[in-house]
């Protein structure tokens, strides 16, 4: 499952070409039997992640990539809201078993070096404490680069979207390969 915004709803680009569609891609061409629900809604802030978290995770959800706060970014919300949302959500889903991936935003630089920095740091923090995976930011690569983000400079094109894919991949195929070999052997119990 990947709760997301508008950068994982894929905004600007086909459904195929949404990087949790690439991702699974990759786990169908790693022989990895997980199917990605793409949760992501344009404009969703961390706050409006939290309110449809349960109908999210509703059904045998094994992984979540949490990868809100662009939003909360773009409208300079409060960190300490962001960062309490974001421990609510691993919370939650820890609760119900589900291995977590944080992953993190940047804040614009036009709200100043402390907004950024307490931001980023807001990611880190969550991540220390719930002891979950830290990719440190989603669009690592991507962001910044006009001939990867759509015309708007926030969203990535195709290509940056198979870039994200790919990163978010570093931390996801190992989490996948030891959900497969937590589940074999239960269904081997039978």
């Amino acid at each position: 499952m990947v709760l997301g915004d508008s950068l994982t709803a894929g905004l600007g680009l086909a459904l195929t070409e949404a990087y949790p569609t690439l991702l699974q891609h990759k786990l169908d061409g790693a022989g990895l039997p997980f199917r990605v629900v793409n949760a992501g809604i344009s404009g969703d802030t961390s706050a409006d992640g939290l309110s449809r978290l349960d109908l999210a995770l509703d059904g045998d959800v094994r992984v979540l990539i949490v990868a809100l706060g662009g939003n909360d970014a773009l409208r300079a919300l409060p960190v300490a809201g962001l960062e309490q949302n974001l421990s609510t959500i691993v919370e939650r889903a820890q609760h119900r078993g589900i291995t977590v991936v944080l992953a993190g935003m940047e804040a614009p630089p036009n709200f100043g070096p402390e907004y950024a920095t307490a931001f980023r740091q807001a990611y880190a923090t969550v991540a220390s404490r719930h002891g979950v995976v830290l990719l440190p930011f989603l669009l690592d690569g991507v962001a910044g680069v006009d001939a990867l983000n759509q015309r708007d400079g926030i969203h990535p094109t195709a290509d940056g979207a198979r870039i994200v894919a790919d990163h978010v991949w570093t931390v996801l195929e190992p989490l996948a390969r030891a959900e497969q070999r937590r589940v074999r052997p239960k269904a081997a119990q039978g």
